[in-house]
This record gives C-alpha cells, structure tokens and sequence, in this order.
C-alpha cells in the first residue's frame, strides 16, 4: 500500500485544480486558498514519501512536475482572466507559458536520448515564489488589503518571473555546455549551409 502512496498524492492535486478554479471564479477566495494549500502539502509530502522510501515510479517521474504545472499555469490563468492580478497579469502569464512550451520542446529533444535533467535550486525557487505570489494575491482579494499589501504581491510575481527566466536559461545552458546537444551536428549544418549558399551564387 505504501508504494502507491506518492502516485495517489499526485492523482489528488490533479481532482483538486477544479475546485481551486470554481472558487476563484466564485469569488470565495478563502476556499481556493484552501485547496490551493493542500494542493501544495501533497506535493511536498509525495516528494518526500518517494524520497524517503525509494517509491520513486515512471507514473511519478511523468505525472508528478505535470500535476506541479498545471496547478500552478490552471491557477495563474484563473486569476488574471478573474482580474484578481489585474497589473501586467497578461504579461506574466506569456511568459511562463513561453517559458513552459520552450520546456516542453526541450523535454521532447531529450526523448529517447537517455537523458534526465534534474530540477536545479533555481527552478524550485521560482516554484516557490509564484506559489507565495498566488497565496498572496488570494489573501488579499479576500480580505480586501490594498495599497502596500499590492505592491508587496506584485514584487513577489516579479521576483518569481525574474527566478522563472533564469532557471530557463540555466536550462537552456545545461543542454548546450553539458553535451545534451551535439555541438558538431550545429557546426556542420551551418558549413553545409554556407556551401550551398555559395554554390547557389556561382
């Protein structure tokens, strides 16, 4: 029974974006904050339960940082179409979309290349950040606290914005530097390039 505890933990955050969603766009945001948290518990608890008791799985390894992204981008984008992150909301939301789509292309670059990329500090601080940013701002509306308690959340969704761009080109980086891209291939593409180029003004 243990074993399957991590995956039923995942499966939970899963059933709990719904919910999270339906009170935001209700307007009862101490419900959302609510299920938004205990969201947040089981991904903290799985992670440590698959640690601790070695029931890492494939399910785990594909469903677990899925669930952690979909919550996070379901809840964000709930919150900026609610006009709950009325300030530059549109243009936080681009750019973690962009920053996940370019994610995603990379994850399918490394399919069936043997190769895992391990979450780093910096993307686990960016994680973290936007989920103090999104229980700030859920806070707030609830309770109705503007002037300093705003400018407090929209400093937070910059510091995560700014975590979520470098974690990227950390990256990005780790791809080229650490030989997950061959740099002989782009080297010769580029030549083959030139010479048809060449070829073609002759």
């Amino acid at each position: 029974m243990l074993k399957h505890i991590p995956n039923i933990l995942t499966i939970i955050r899963f059933l709990l974006i719904p919910f999270i969603l339906i009170n935001i766009f209700s307007g009862n945001y101490i419900l959302a904050f609510a299920f938004f948290t205990i969201s947040g518990i089981t991904d903290i608890a799985d992670g440590f339960i698959a640690r601790k008791y070695n029931l890492v799985s494939n399910f785990g390894k594909l469903m677990d940082p899925l669930a952690d992204k979909l919550t996070q981008i379901a809840t964000l984008a709930s919150l900026v179409i609610a006009g709950v992150i009325p300030k530059f909301g549109y243009w936080i939301l681009g750019i973690v979309l962009l920053k996940e789509f370019i994610m995603i292309v990379g994850a399918s670059f490394l399919y069936g290349k043997d190769v895992v990329v391990y979450s780093k500090w910096y993307g686990k601080l960016a994680t973290v950040l936007f989920y103090l940013a999104i229980v700030f701002s859920l806070l707030t509306k609830q309770f109705n606290l503007v002037n300093i308690w705003d400018s407090i959340d929209l400093a937070l969704y910059c510091l995560a914005l700014v975590a979520t761009v470098f974690s990227l080109i950390m990256y990005i980086h780790d791809l080229y530097n650490k030989g997950f891209i061959d740099k002989q291939d782009l080297k010769k593409e580029v030549t083959i390039d030139k010479k048809e180029k060449k070829s073609k003004n002759k």
